[in-house]
């Protein structure tokens, strides 16, 4: 092998998912959302990776799991740009971008603290707006903008 040839060695994955083109700090945070921490299959993170297009991007596999749809989407709040890859037989069967839905719940936190869903044990919904760039509590009418949404 060439000394200036640079490499990563990550192991092909058989069948799953690879979610790539993560935000290199927001990695974690998409392994909370999707609750990745709780499975018992194997998982390959990699955060800080080189990226011609992001500077510095993340990637995460995920051996023998395929998320439904409305699952992967809620990246979309956190990692806009995500692009999911379906893998069979080593091969990618499917590759496509993730989609903010239209309705979040359950997923990010009300910044009002006289909001219903802060006092009262019940889940947050927003409706997205503006583009895309910000939500409305359904409850309180609060906006966020979504760079500031704190995650449950």
């Amino acid at each position: 092998m060439e000394k200036n040839k640079k490499e990563l060695h990550v192991a092909a994955l058989c069948n799953g998912t690879a979610i790539d083109h993560i935000p290199s700090e927001r990695v974690f945070d998409v392994v909370t959302l999707l609750g990745l921490e709780k499975l018992g299959n194997p998982i390959t993170i990699g955060s800080n990776l080189e990226s011609k297009k992001m500077g510095k991007k993340g990637i995460i596999k995920i051996a023998d799991k395929f998320f439904a749809e409305d699952e992967i989407n809620k990246i979309a709040l956190i990692a806009p740009r995500v692009i999911l890859n379906i893998i069979k037989d080593y091969e990618v069967v499917e590759k496509k971008r993730v989609e903010l839905p239209h309705i979040i719940k359950g997923i990010a936190k009300c910044s009002n603290p006289k909001c219903i869903t802060n006092n009262e044990p019940m889940q947050t919904c927003f409706e997205v707006r503006d583009n895309e760039r910000e939500l409305r509590c359904h409850y309180c009418d609060v906006k966020i903008n979504r760079t500031d949404i704190e995650l449950l």
